[in-house]
């Protein structure tokens, strides 16, 4: 689903902050940078509908009519993330309540409660004059439902949603004994007798029922995707243009659950801010790109919706990119599977909550290093315009994510409350990224019969179904490797008895019956020189062999890695928290038994993927290192237009995107097998 010719570049653009005059600078500007697409009217609800049901268009008209005109498309979004003050000064039961039912002020995004009635009707009818509106209008080449969804309004716990999140109960488990069946309300005697009896999980407690606040996670997240879905429905009763939202995917545990969303979008977008204090931020990157192809339907290319020139202004120390550092993020985004690189903003505000957030046009306007590597930006990506709609070479790896467990883990008391979803699978994900092999980050109920390597990071939750399906991994001949606090509970938070790790027991041939979480000071040598810190358990073999084992606390001569062969096959358990270098040459080991074959050979900082179109591959080198390195393909460099080959030289700090010639790399086709 093309929105443009090529690949999508633009950003937010906020004309209601500026003059008319600005309106004409700011379309002439766009076309020097060569923006192609923008996102209108995210915060514009109290703009347009200036009081109750009456409608002030003309600004609106005026500036799509003048994009048009410039050849600019536009995503046009429903402004419901910022509900305007005579709706809340009229109707403040919208305003969502925290867990200590303290309501939330107006002034800030998503200030409404998912499951409001009230909010929902003016939502609905701000929506619909939109798409009447600009239904069929050309310049709208794609929908955009409110804004960050899950940001500001992810968890209400108002009286009205205690009555929506019993009736999402009722559907779930059908009976009331079934909750506390699920929930093991026996514990402490808090036995339900009728839905009614149940609240949401507010106040500060200490020990919550950890079934209780899984479910309030899920129906937070299902009640969100509703409004999603129900502004999304209004559109299409108007418009055939594509309908997506931004999305907030990261490596951890998101806030909603994006994966179970990504099927009800037409394009699967996303907004990636790196951590500007995060060593591996690149790798962080990469990660959710890997994330985004992975909830892709398809592995079709996704939308990097929103990402930043500079610092963007909600963190503790903002810091701006480094030279090139711009045209390094958006190209790895690209890289993974973006069929594009938007930002926020167009032009940097003078006033106004983010008004020091870096923008492609910044405060110091067309003088600055940031305007001349956006321009920069613009001409690279109108160079590669013919990898639009190719798709990230089919990967062999998969790592198997999952909000729920990430939810669960963080939560309530656990035998470790410092542990973090997203630790190991970073760790993980990392030592792929340095050895430029791919994986795609999926959910678990994913097909993965076509990975040779499935690596399950942290995955406490799993119900039978998912657990037989990677059990299934090395019996087909390939290999599983599972960490620690992975098939310990059930999918509605009950333990699995019988000993650690629950439903992967049999395959991985180990048994743990004690955990042995270290203290903040404690560390436990390995047999391979490697220190263990945070984690640690007691594993006994039951089928499996010892790969690395523990060399000192009481733990000492017990294995710590462990490997069962299965028919061709294999089974790796993870037991500990292992340091960098032993995962690395884990690793190292992993790829050479399964014959994952690396994109390019080159060392560690060196970023490779390749996409593949229907004629053509095209192979995209991404340098983080502050030295050149000399990689071997041949081809033509579509960012300078040079024929290369042998090899060619990606200096420090630079991107080349080779389409590869035929002797370089063969054409595979979207299934993997070569042509």
């Amino acid at each position: 689903m093309r929105l443009v010719e090529g690949l999508v570049y633009g950003g937010d653009y906020n004309p209601e902050q500026w003059t008319r005059d600005t309106w004409a600078q700011d379309v002439a500007l766009m076309r020097v940078a060569g923006v192609n697409l923008v996102t209108l009217g995210v915060f514009s609800w109290g703009l347009i509908e200036t009081a109750d049901n009456v409608f002030d268009f003309g600004w609106l008209d005026e500036i799509v009519g003048l994009l048009h005109e410039n050849g600019i498309g536009i995503d046009l979004a429903t402004p419901t993330a910022a509900p305007p003050s005579w709706l809340h000064t009229a109707h403040p039961e919208i305003l969502p309540f925290d867990a200590d039912l303290y309501q939330q002020p107006p002034g800030g995004r998503n200030a409404w409660c998912p499951s409001s009635p009230v909010f929902r009707d003016y939502a609905l009818r701000i929506a619909g004059q939109l798409a009447r509106r600009y239904g069929d209008h050309p310049a709208v080449r794609l929908w955009h439902v409110g804004n960050e969804l899950g940001g500001g309004n992810a968890r209400c716990y108002c009286d009205v949603s205690a009555v929506a999140f019993r009736e999402w109960l009722a559907q779930r488990h059908g009976t009331v004994e079934a909750v506390n069946q699920a929930w093991g309300t026996a514990f402490w005697g808090h036995r339900f007798n009728t839905f009614e009896e149940i609240q949401p999980p507010r106040g500060k407690h200490g020990a919550p029922s950890p079934g209780l606040f899984l479910d309030y996670e899920r129906y937070s997240s299902d009640a969100l995707l509703a409004h999603y879905r129900a502004e999304r429905e209004v559109i299409q009763q108007f418009s055939e243009a594509p309908v997506t939202t931004n999305l907030m995917v990261g490596p951890g545990a998101q806030i909603v659950d994006y994966a179970r969303w990504a099927p009800h979008t037409d394009i699967v977008a996303n907004d990636h801010y790196t951590l500007v204090d995060d060593p591996d931020r690149a790798i962080e990157l990469a990660c959710s790109g890997d994330r985004m192809r992975g909830m892709s339907p398809d592995r079709k290319p996704w939308l990097l919706m929103e990402h930043s020139t500079g610092g963007p202004s909600w963190q503790q120390r903002n810091r701006a990119k480094d030279p090139g550092e711009i045209a390094r993020n958006a190209l790895a985004h690209v890289a993974r599977g973006s069929d594009g690189a938007m930002f926020f903003q167009w032009r940097a505000s003078t006033a106004g909550a983010e008004q020091f957030h870096s923008a492609m046009l910044p405060h110091a306007g067309t003088r600055s290093r940031v305007w001349r590597e956006v321009v920069e930006l613009g001409g690279h990506l109108r160079s590669l315009a013919e990898v639009a709609g190719s798709r990230v070479e089919p990967a062999r790896v998969a790592m198997v994510v999952d909000d729920e467990s990430g939810w669960y883990l963080q939560h309530g008391l656990k035998p470790h409350r410092g542990l973090r979803y997203g630790h190991e699978l970073r760790a993980w994900h990392k030592a792929l990224w340095q050895r430029q092999v791919l994986a795609d980050l999926v959910p678990p109920w994913a097909d993965l019969d076509s990975y040779d390597l499935v690596l399950v990071p942290g995955l406490i939750l799993v119900d039978d179904e998912v657990a037989a399906r990677l059990s299934a991994v090395p019996e087909r001949g390939g290999t599983l490797l599972v960490t620690y606090l992975s098939g310990v509970c059930g999918p509605t938070g009950e333990v699995r008895t019988g000993g650690y790790p629950g439903a992967f027991r049999d395959v991985l041939g180990i048994f743990t019956d004690e955990f042995y979480p270290l203290q903040a000071t404690e560390e436990v040598p390995l047999d391979d020189g490697g220190v263990v810190r945070d984690w640690t358990e007691r594993v006994q073999l039951d089928g499996a062999s010892a790969v690395i084992s523990y060399a000192g606390s009481s733990l000492a001569g017990g294995p710590a890695v462990t490997r069962r062969a299965v028919g061709e096959g294999a089974a790796w358990y993870v037991s500990a928290a292992l340091p960098e270098s032993s995962i690395g040459a884990i690793t190292d080991r992993l790829v050479a038994e399964t014959g994952l074959t690396r994109t390019v050979e080159a060392p560690a900082g060196l970023e490779a993927v390749r996409r593949l179109g229907d004629d053509a591959s095209y192979l995209f080198l991404i340098n983080h290192r502050d030295t050149a390195v000399e990689v071997a393909t041949s081809g033509l460099d579509l960012l300078t237009d040079e024929k290369v080959g042998p090899s060619t030289m990606v200096p420090a700090g630079g991107v080349r995107v080779v389409r590869e010639s035929a002797t370089s790399s063969p054409v595979r086709d979207r299934a993997g097998s070569s042509q």
